[in-house]
């Protein structure tokens, strides 16, 4: 039975209930919500909605990356009746401000990050509310009535394309359901399969502004019961990273993105050594059945998780050779073809009979044909009949009989199976009268190693137009002078020239000087700026070679020695790197370079590895907490009463604190300074703190040098293996791969564990019991985790430190336990780090209030 509209979507949601909905990341924390706590958000806005004078039919634009606040802000806004504007997190100012004006948008509701627009209409920020306990009564939501029937608008999308100028176009909820009951129906016949992979868990990284990431984000999870897992990170290591932590099931991605893992894959098979053997697998893999590749390449389906094993991909035409890629090593690729105007489906892959090289069979439900020019035609409901233009709706022409000319060509194989052959717009008419598909020429161009990514345009000859290529090179080396860019181009240009046709060879290239192309938001390049562009390059000569490293780097006060960078300036740095060239560097390493050319070495030669500090996520389980436990309560806690009988003052600040907590302490000694606070903390820290604990220490701790002494190298083996089980320490490096700790740090947060550091990075082995002050990683881990933060004090420590005493004074020994405080999260870290020093240096004073053990 047909669906009355797409709010019979979001009526499923109680019955899904306790299951997963959405997983998202914030700083170094994992939040996730279910379906039960979506729909009470998405309740909450609706309500929201209506105090803000929302009604049925008027525009509300929705301006932000993919989030929960966003799924379920979209859903309040249908709930309304009204109309969703969808706009792109990385949307200029003015292609937002042209929109608002355009839709006539009533509302906006944008993520914390947007700024507010100067002169518009009103804004709320839509992941600014926590607490959304207090849900509407279902008498105080309006009902849309005939706003949220098949025909109503359910949003309008102003798209930018890659050619064209933005445009409005109007989707119903008749559109998107054209393309959803042919998948619900298919759906149905494995259902009864599902229950052996459940729950389904779908990485996204597609923006949901984008209709293809609408669809596979908000209407198909609903459907399967699946958890929606959004990874907002472009960078190919965390994409890897969040497959395998979240036990993904499916991954969801433009074919830029599916590219960049493969080369990810690539390098990292090279940088563990494998080529040998994964040359030899992927050669005896071919036509080898799905599940005996999938044992033969074992090794990198235990690197993205075992329960992982499909690529969706849309929004473009992917590769032969990544698709080639990723099933030969044994998963599944689903392509699909579509675009705005057909709510993202024209034809689908089955995800178990996938035809290689096409985009799979024509959806049921709508016509199909091709033009004598080969183009692709399409009519059905799914095809948008109108678009918004000059403040009012225009119906789409109806001069085809109805028919959507997509300007795509395409080609149908024996099966049935649809073919995409390129852009007819993009067709390029020799002087000899014969027609160039760029896409062709693409493909060759990509195929040469040097080449991270090509584009061809139309260069305008004697009436016609002959090829241009514009090239990307390299996916890891920097640059090198500006002569031996040009050969390698040169050289990547006549090898691909070899496998074409004479009428097709590329007769003129231009290296592209930025890191990477114009991009539309899933990753198209935008064909109109590159041409323009690249037109004024070819008119003028080419600029003299520039060694400078600033300027590749885009930091704009690099010092020639590198020994002079704070912690913050070297994460600065190294985030900048990461993003310009996409790839993710050893920071062990990166710690150690202290020039420029260390810099160019380590990213023309990128390690596989990103630190080299182990984790040791084992302690926490559950035999190891109970082994520490029973130590604690058996040995620490009764000598820690006898020897030092602490005083602790203000243990009721941590009455409030219901979840896990961010513990900042002075630091004096190795040992008793964690017993103290361990006494001081009631039982629900004691038994749940992670305690960070100098990297390079613990480091040499597991790996002490070979030229000891074997006997000495096992006893501080063990050293190691007693200090992690006893004490539930992880290494925090003062210089480098403090990233990853912070990130260990998270994950061990969201399992309910909180954590202590001492910020000042030293033991005080001075003549005075005075702070140093507090490293301004503390900063930036608290502006990550976004938890309660407690100071604490430990007093007279440092006396019987330098009287070499093990045996405290009565009273002698005090542990003050401060209020707990928040920062909001754009608080600079270094202003974080100095509040917190002086927060715990002004600890002195004993309040009335004494407490034991």
């Amino acid at each position: 039975m047909p669906r009355p509209n797409l709010i019979s979507l979001f009526n499923s949601f109680l019955k899904l209930g306790g299951e997963t909905a959405v997983v998202e990341t914030h700083g170094y924390r994992r939040k996730k919500l279910t379906y039960t706590e979506l729909s009470a958000t998405a309740l909450f806005w609706s309500y929201a909605l209506s105090g803000q004078g929302v009604g049925p039919g008027d525009r509300v634009l929705l301006w932000g990356p993919n989030s929960s606040s966003w799924v379920a802000c979209f859903w309040a806004i249908l709930l309304r009746g009204a109309v969703a504007v969808p706009m792109d997190a990385a949307a200029t100012i003015d292609f937002v401000q042209r929109t608002v004006l355009e839709a006539q948008v009533k509302l906006i509701l944008r993520d914390c990050q947007q700024p507010e627009l100067s002169a518009g209409p009103p804004s709320l920020v839509m992941n600014g509310f926590h607490d959304v306990s207090a849900t509407p009564e279902p008498h105080a939501l309006v009902d849309p009535g005939d706003n949220s029937t098949r025909e109503a608008i359910a949003q309008i999308l102003f798209t930018s394309g890659t050619t064209s100028d933005p445009r409005g176009v109007v989707l119903t909820h008749g559109n998107f359901l054209a393309n959803l009951e042919p998948l619900e129906q298919e759906i149905v016949k494995y259902r009864n399969y599902e229950c052996w992979v459940h729950p389904l868990r779908f990485v996204s990284l597609v923006p949901l502004s984008h209709v293809f990431g609408q669809f596979m984000a908000l209407f198909v999870p609903p459907l399967l019961g699946a958890t929606m897992v959004f990874e907002n990170s472009p960078h190919p290591s965390e994409i890897l990273r969040t497959l395998k932590r979240e036990r993904a099931t499916v991954l969801i991605a433009v074919p830029r993105m599916l590219d960049a893992l493969r080369n990810a894959l690539e390098q990292e098979i090279d940088a563990r050594g494998w080529r040998a053997w994964f040359t030899s697998a992927y050669a005896a893999a071919q036509g080898e059945p799905f599940l005996r590749r999938v044992w033969r390449f074992r090794r990198l389906h235990r690197r993205l998780g075992w329960k992982f094993w499909a690529f969706i991909s849309g929004g473009a035409a992917l590769s032969a050779e990544t698709e080639a890629f990723f099933k030969r090593i044994g998963y599944a690729v689903v392509q699909g073809y579509g675009m705005t105007e057909t709510a993202s489906l024209i034809s689908l892959n089955h995800p178990f009979h996938a035809a290689q090289g096409s985009v799979g069979k024509i959806l049921p439900g709508r016509e199909f044909r091709l033009a004598e020019d080969g183009e692709i035609l399409v009519r059905g409901e799914n095809v948008a009949s109108s678009y918004w233009q000059g403040g009012a709706i225009r119906e789409a022409s109806e001069e085809n009989d109805g028919w959507l000319r997509t300007g795509d060509l395409g080609e149908l194989d024996a099966e049935g199976n649809l073919r995409f052959r390129g852009r007819k717009k993009s067709v390029i008419v020799t002087p000899a009268g014969l027609n160039i598909y760029p896409e062709d020429l693409e493909t060759a161009l990509r195929k040469q190693p040097t080449v991270r990514d090509a584009v061809v345009i139309p260069l305008a000859s004697g009436g016609n137009a002959e090829p241009c290529a514009i090239l990307l090179l390299g996916g890891t080396a920097i640059p090198g002078s500006v002569s031996s860019q040009e050969a390698l181009a040169q050289a990547a240009v006549d090898s691909a020239n070899s496998h074409l046709a004479e009428y097709q060879r590329i007769r003129r290239w231009l290296l592209w000087p930025d890191p990477d192309f114009p991009r539309t938001s899933t990753g198209k390049p935008r064909l109109t700026v590159i041409a323009e562009c690249a037109a004024k390059l070819l008119s003028v000569p080419a600029s003299s070679d520039s060694e400078s490293f600033t300027s590749l780097t885009s930091f704009p006060s690099l010092p020639s020695s590198l020994k002079d960078l704070s912690s913050l300036d070297r994460v600065e740095l190294l985030s900048t790197l990461e993003q310009r060239y996409n790839i993710r560097l050893n920071e062990t390493q990166f710690a150690s370079a202290q020039t420029v050319a260390d810099l160019k070495q380590l990213l023309a030669h990128p390690a596989a590895r990103r630190s080299d500090y182990t984790y040791p996520r084992w302690s926490q389980f559950a035999p190891f907490s109970l082994f520490r436990l029973l130590v604690y309560y058996a040995l620490t806690w009764p000598a820690t009463l006898i020897l030092a009988h602490p005083k602790i003052i203000g243990r009721k600040n941590l009455e409030s604190i219901r979840g896990p907590a961010l513990f900042v302490a002075n630091h004096t000694t190795r040992r008793a300074d964690i017993g103290l606070i361990l006494f001081s903390l009631p039982a629900r820290f004691r038994h749940r703190l992670l305690t960070a604990m100098g990297g390079e220490n613990l480091r040499e701790f597991r790996h002490p040098p070979r030229e000891w002494f074997f006997a000495k190298r096992w006893l501080w083996r063990l050293n190691y293996l007693l200090v992690v089980s006893l004490f539930n320490v992880f290494p925090l490096p003062q210089f480098s791969g403090f990233r990853e700790s912070f990130r260990f740090a998270g994950e061990s947060a969201d399992r309910g564990y909180s954590i202590l550091v001492f910020p000042e990075g030293v033991i005080n082995d001075r003549a005075t019991p005075e702070m140093v002050p507090f490293q301004q990683g503390i900063g930036l881990l608290e502006q990550n985790l976004q938890i309660p933060v407690v100071p604490l004090r430990l007093n007279g420590v440092w006396q019987m430190k330098q009287e070499r005493r093990r045996l405290a004074h009565l009273g002698e020994l005090t542990v003050h336990i401060g209020v707990p405080v928040t920062f909001p999260p754009d608080t600079p870290p270094a202003e974080i780090a100095a509040r917190l020093h002086s927060m715990v240096q002004n600890l002195q004073s004993p309040p009335s209030e004494v407490g034991r053990g």
